[in-house]
């Protein structure tokens, strides 16, 4: 097949690029690498690394044990403030959160690589296994049902576990992991990495699992209040926000969150791409299906936003990523129109846009970018059909600093819960909050 034909194609490369375009973006430090980057080090008293960090990760500690070649003791520390370590070393925007505090910013403009650090000692962790790190308290015989198998679930349902509650933990997918499993970029998160890192949070024990089990079709949220003595809500965000103009039902057309998973889930020589693809947004979720696009086999990919650079969501890093993979960034432009023929999509019509008097407005000017591949990639939203008498705040769940809502038997935490960033790390520390919390109450 030529790879520069139109349309929607799997296998626009041999076997040996997909290889390439889809190992590990970003290899891990070897020994001696983890060894010298350790001791660049200051081990700061009260350290501003580990105030920036959400879930408060005692960095300098378990960067000290690396230095000391002490593996597993720096895991202890990383997973004992983060039971997805793991991952977080991984997906992390380090940059601008534990990296951006680092005091050697000051000195050498160079942080220490703590994110990197942090997924040495994690995956020797994994990598050697032995003795578990943690064990469950006695059984307190109350039970708590999580919804939700997400970075916010597992946290909870492993923060409850350890504390010797029996969880039941509830998701509508066939795995669990929610956005670690489902939502990120294939090349962030290789040999199927989040599965491992599950099965080692489910082997505190305590924890029974409900695969394909979906809340307002297979239970309710008032039968689990009812059958439980509490419950943690996970639930992310299903639904996916419109453009805001019609969208034909046509080939070509599709959520970036849905080409995603399905690329996550998938031989990537399976996974048909356009070869002029169109990506509307300007996060992480528009980067992650840009650049997988381009790796792909796309021949052009345009990420297209709204409002200018300053604006997106996605970090510095991300965007940079994305040109070195072959993006262009196009900013001040919005969709007016979806252009399709034939049942396929081929283009979008954009409207110039920009700022006036602090209001996003058109100029007058349009512009049609041709495409046989259009990702929307504008955000989520929380649907809260299922979780009735639930208070909520700007359409997500309200809760108290602890995750607790309105409801004396609920918590929630996420990206379903009002006033986070959105971040895999959050997700955690809400989960792990909220389990203290949910101890707390139950033990009153």
């Amino acid at each position: 097949m030529d790879p520069n034909q139109p349309g929607l194609h799997a296998a626009r490369l041999n076997a040996e690029q997909y290889a390439q375009n889809f190992c590990d973006a970003h290899p891990p430090l070897n020994r001696t690498q983890a060894l010298i980057e350790a001791e660049r080090c200051y081990y700061c008293f009260d350290a501003p690394c580990t105030t920036a960090c959400p879930t408060g990760i005692d960095i300098p500690s378990f960067i000290q044990r690396i230095a000391q070649d002490n593996t597993r003791g720096a895991a202890q520390v990383i997973l004992e403030s983060n039971p997805l370590g793991g991952m977080c070393a991984r997906v992390c925007p380090t940059e601008v959160l534990c990296e951006q505090g680092c005091v050697r910013n000051t000195n050498e403009s160079k942080p220490v690589e703590i994110g990197l650090l942090q997924r040495y000692a994690t995956d020797a962790f994994f990598a050697k296994g032995g003795a578990p790190l943690f064990t469950r308290a006695a059984a307190t015989g109350k039970k708590i049902a999580v919804v939700g198998a997400g970075p916010a679930g597992l946290a909870a349902a492993h923060g409850l576990a350890r504390r010797g509650h029996d969880v039941t933990l509830i998701d509508a997918n066939p795995k669990l992991g929610g956005l670690n499993e489902y939502g990120l970029a294939t090349y962030k998160t290789t040999g199927d990495f989040a599965q491992k890192e599950v099965e080692w949070l489910l082997s505190i024990g305590g924890i029974e699992v409900r695969h394909e089990t979906v809340l307002g079709r297979d239970t309710t949220l008032a039968q689990l209040t009812q059958s439980h003595d509490a419950v943690f809500l996970g639930l992310g965000l299903s639904g996916v926000n419109s453009l805001g103009v019609n969208e034909p039902s046509v080939k070509g057309l599709a959520n970036a969150v849905d080409f995603i998973a399905e690329l996550r889930q998938s031989d990537p020589a399976t996974v048909a791409v356009g070869r002029k693809v169109v990506v509307i947004g300007g996060g992480m979720t528009a980067v992650d299906a840009s650049v997988q696009s381009r790796l792909l086999g796309a021949r052009e990919v345009t990420m297209v936003y709204r409002r200018g650079e300053e604006s997106l969501s996605a970090s510095g890093y991300e965007q940079d990523w994305a040109r070195k993979n072959g993006v262009t960034l196009r900013t001040w432009a919005a969709p007016k129109e979806i252009i399709a023929s034939g049942g396929r999509v081929t283009g979008v019509r954009f409207a110039v846009t920009e700022a006036r008097a602090g209001k996003l407005v058109e100029t007058g000017e349009e512009f049609v970018l041709e495409a046989d591949m259009v990702l929307k990639a504008i955000g989520q939203s929380f649907e809260p059909a299922d979780v009735p008498d639930i208070a909520l705040k700007n359409g997500r769940i309200a809760t108290d600093d602890a995750g607790r809502t309105n409801h004396p038997k609920v918590w929630a935490g996420g990206d379903c819960r009002f006033g986070g960033r959105d971040l895999t790390v959050e997700a955690v520390e809400h989960g792990k909050q909220a389990a203290i919390s949910i101890d707390a109450a139950l033990r009153s």
